[in-house]
């Protein structure tokens, strides 16, 4: 088994009009037996921007602290927030440089950028980085994630649209994958403010 199926997990994230959606799944397992059904695997950056990280749970830890300690520090130096597009390219490099040795976490960034439109991003655990228009998926079961997607997925739906269409995708691609599920969390993102709810999903 790879290790970065080991603790399971399922990550999407979704364009949508002026807003964009971000979605996981609560399951944390070593490998076929639960742990827990409350771990967090998405993480607010800025007010506008979230990073979902699937993986070793350890390392997507270590990593949302190491990405907090280096948010921190561009705020001091430029008194800013870091846009969607910058955080990216920052959360590359940090996986380059650790190419040696990794962290086992495939990252997405889902955010809104200065003009308020969708920015999606996603990358392999040692960074090589690629941005999408419509949709991003990562996890154990990314292959389920992508056949919802493609069937669910309109361009320029509204938030309450995004949020049925991420609930829809992430809870049918979940009951297939023995890895990840027990319930899911969305949060959509408007210039507004951000909207979280949580799914009820098969607790089996």
């Amino acid at each position: 088994m790879s290790i970065m199926s080991y603790n399971g997990g399922a990550i999407i994230a979704m364009a949508g009009k002026d807003c964009v959606g971000i979605a996981s799944d609560r399951r944390l397992g070593i490998q076929l037996q639960t742990v827990s059904t409350e771990f967090q695997k998405v993480f607010r950056m800025a007010p506008k921007l979230y990073v979902g990280m699937a993986g070793l749970a350890t390392d997507v830890q270590t990593l949302h602290n190491l990405l907090e300690f280096r948010m921190g520090l561009y705020k001091l130096k430029e008194e800013r927030e870091m846009s969607p597009a910058v955080f990216s390219n920052m959360l590359s490099h940090l996986l380059y440089e650790k190419r040696f040795g990794p962290y086992f976490a495939e990252p997405i960034v889902a955010g809104l950028d200065d003009k308020d439109q969708p920015f999606l991003s996603t990358m392999d655990l040692i960074g090589a980085n690629v941005c999408e228009k419509d949709f991003v998926v990562t996890g154990t079961c990314s292959g389920n994630l992508f056949g919802m997607c493609e069937s669910l997925y309109r361009p320029d739906q509204s938030p309450d649209e995004l949020f049925e269409t991420l609930a829809q995708a992430l809870l049918s691609a979940v009951d297939r994958d023995a890895m990840s599920g027990w319930g899911g969390v969305v949060h959509i993102i408007t210039k507004e403010g951000v909207t979280t709810k949580e799914l009820k999903g098969r607790q089996d």
